[in-house]
């Protein structure tokens, strides 16, 4: 039965993504190694679902490096702006947004929305490639609920981190100590999943 490589090219020069995916594995002593290191720029993202444009960045990266890849498709998806921004919260401010660029939009887009709805969801697809034409990727999904905030706050995580708060804790995502983000997020939980889903494959051996 195959396992798990050793080393795995991510999908993606995010270097947040990189660090949470990285913590998440390390029980598994999986090489994380960003498709950046290689010299490999990211893949253009031209599908309207976060799973085609995943699949088309580890492709995209398998197929550069020859080596198995994950990638990671994410955003946000906010209720009262139907669904928006959804695949395009990387760029949501634009081909040059930065983190702080993308989340002032959101703010801005948002500030007239009334408490009921300003529901948003954290979205993630995870998949997994053998190689640039496995036939059989993995797939795998998480989604996480909350409310958007009206200021960011906290200091840690990334992206929409300060303006996502957490019914559950009371709190931003933000203010989440890495390994409790990791545990509820819409990324933990598809990783999770990806993991599971490749064991049940592939055997245990991890």
């Amino acid at each position: 039965m195959s396992k798990i490589p050793a080393r795995v090219v991510l999908a993606s020069g995010n270097r947040g993504k990189v660090r949470e995916l990285t913590e998440m594995l390390s029980g598994l002593h999986v090489q994380v190694v960003p498709q950046s290191e290689f010299g490999v720029a990211g893949a253009e993202e031209t599908a309207v679902t976060f799973v085609e444009n995943a699949l088309i960045k580890a492709r995209h990266a398998a197929a550069r490096t020859g080596l198995p890849a994950v990638a990671d498709d994410s955003g946000i998806a906010v209720e009262g702006l139907n669904g928006a921004p959804g695949v395009h919260s990387a760029q949501y401010a634009g081909p040059d947004a930065t983190d702080g660029s993308n989340l002032q939009k959101l703010l801005d887009d948002t500030r007239h929305l009334p408490a009921g709805q300003r529901a948003a969801s954290f979205i993630c697809v995870l998949v997994y490639l053998a190689h640039e034409r496995d036939p059989m990727p993995i797939i795998a999904q998480g989604v996480w609920k909350g409310e958007l905030l009206r200021a960011p706050v906290g200091g840690n995580g990334f992206g929409y981190d300060p303006i996502f708060y957490v019914p559950t804790h009371r709190c931003s995502s933000a203010q989440l100590p890495p390994e409790v983000k990791n545990r509820l997020s819409h990324r933990g939980q598809a990783l999770r999943s990806l993991l599971a889903q490749f064991t049940e494959r592939h055997g245990p051996g991890v």
